[in-house]
């Protein structure tokens, strides 16, 4: 993120010093402050609290840097999730994060409705929805076949939830894209290429065609939510 670069520099913190005060090394700071870094939502927190700022304000910096102005409308909630206005239509959506150690829980939440989310992640979206977004930490290099369309281990992903039921309906328009599939038992990502009715099974395909990554169906009664994926951070 370039706010990084520009906050260090007008607080007269070297990369070194920024690093020392997160836990990263020189090298992982030199990367933090490219446009397009992916930097874990742990150190993410850290760094905005250095500077004294909040996720969402370190993310307002970074889109103003880059010409997309805040509106200043007021901001909103919707689904856990909150939208700042900025121009041309677009949206700073701040969505409920479900990092990989969070799973589990998350898994577990939705039979109890108690699980407490503390961290957030931020994407620039181009409409609004009336679907919550959920923003998920992917684990695993089944989708990572070094394409414009990989999805590499530890990439966020930013999704929209379907009605599971719908996909049962077989439509074209839901299949060859990319999804995040909450399970009884795990949360994976997959591209969906149909729907076989007669085993009510979702076929799900890798992108990675190394041999150990194998197609498989999926029960849609082991699916307990379904996120189409809409944006992605390496």
């Amino acid at each position: 993120m370039y706010i990084i670069k520009q906050l260090r520099r007008k607080n007269n913190i070297s990369q070194s010093q920024l690093g020392e005060e997160i836990g990263v090394s020189l090298r992982t700071i030199q990367l933090y402050e490219r446009k397009d870094a992916n930097i874990p939502i742990k150190n993410l927190t850290k760094i905005a609290e250095y500077f004294g700022l909040t996720i969402a304000e370190l993310y307002m910096h970074e889109v103003n840097d880059m010409g997309e102005a805040y509106t200043r409308r007021q901001p909103f909630t919707k689904h856990g999730s909150v939208f700042y206005p900025l121009e041309h239509g677009k949206y700073l959506v701040m969505a409920p994060l479900v990092l990989v150690e969070w799973h589990q829980k998350y898994i577990k939440s939705l039979k109890t409705d108690k699980f407490t989310n503390p961290f957030q992640g931020g994407f620039i979206i181009d409409f609004l929805t009336e679907e919550p977004h959920r923003i998920f930490e992917v684990s695993g290099d089944s989708m990572n076949d070094s394409s414009a369309a990989s999805i590499p281990n530890k990439s966020y992903v930013l999704g929209l939830e379907v009605k599971k039921e719908s996909l049962a309906r077989n439509k074209e328009t839901f299949w060859n894209e990319s999804y995040i599939l909450v399970c009884l038992d795990r949360i994976i990502c997959k591209r969906l290429t149909g729907y076989n009715k007669d085993k009510r099974a979702l076929l799900c395909h890798n992108l990675n065609t190394s041999p150990e990554f194998q197609d498989f169906e999926l029960p849609l009664d082991d699916v307990l939510q379904v996120f189409r994926i809409v944006k992605k951070q390496l």
